[in-house]
């Protein structure tokens, strides 16, 4: 008889694999009793980044302690060479928004970038790193983005490492179109670069536009406001590039 589906997944550190046993931390152990109302026995997915997806058993640990035995694997880890996501840091609600997003749609790493015109100055890295793992859980996805600390425009570009295109958005109409910029691009070696609610300095584009890594890269006739254009642009990425460009056809899902 086929197992059911389990109602919750989670993202654990630990080692998994047969036998293996999980302890629940007091948000998890929580989640699956109070939210999913799970008892000892039922089903949990986990996966950790490393060693693909697996089954487990939830189980009585003792007093509020909570622990998860391991039982087989579903999904054997797999590459997940989405593009990079920098962007001027926004608001609490807009960059919660973007991390959630940006998870479900591939991005394998977000950068908060300060830049001239930025006006949020502050980054709760633990905040975005919570909503990506939420976000992974949900999605499906056998990874979490790497969630970077924050930095200053002039400070990415000195490291920006070798090989990888950097497509900066611009709001003033002359950058290449997205679609052309990305039509020979390989999945895992693109980043797209988003700048603040108030814009780019125009002395901040033009030493981008310089760089030999950047392509300065259109979103069409309107103006998107910041959180929608880095969503705009991770999605014609997976349009285009990414897994939804190379998945299987509807015939064989």
């Amino acid at each position: 008889m086929p197992h059911s589906k389990p109602k919750a997944r989670l993202f654990v550190d630990a080692a998994l694999g047969p036998g293996a046993g999980v302890g629940l931390d007091a948000s998890q152990a929580h989640y699956v009793e109070r939210v999913m109302r799970l008892a000892p026995g039922d089903a949990v997915l986990v996966f950790n980044g490393r060693d693909g997806e697996w089954r487990a058993r939830l189980e009585d640990g003792g007093g509020k302690r909570r622990a998860l035995a391991v039982d087989s694997q579903t999904r054997r880890q797999a590459a997940e060479p989405g593009p990079w996501l920098a962007f001027a840091p926004l608001k609490k609600t807009p960059m919660d928004f973007v991390a959630v997003k940006a998870t479900e749609l591939g991005a394998s790493r977000l950068l908060p970038v300060f830049t001239r015109l930025t006006a949020a100055r502050r980054v709760a890295t633990a905040r975005l790193r919570a909503n990506t793992r939420e976000a992974a859980e949900q999605c499906g996805r056998l990874s979490l983005p790497e969630v970077a600390e924050p930095v200053d425009l002039r400070a990415l570009v000195a490291q920006w490492p070798a090989g990888r295109r950097l497509l900066v958005a611009e709001e003033s109409g002359g950058g290449v179109p997205l679609a052309r910029a990305l039509a020979k691009a390989a999945p895992g070696d693109h980043a797209f670069l988003i700048g603040p609610e108030g814009g780019w300095a125009p002395d901040e584009l033009d030493a981008l536009r310089k760089l030999p890594f950047v392509t300065a890269v259109g979103l069409g006739p309107r103006i998107l406001r910041a959180d929608t254009a880095a969503l705009a642009a991770l999605a014609c990425w997976q349009a285009l590039v990414g897994d939804w460009h190379d998945g299987p056809p509807a015939s064989e899902r």
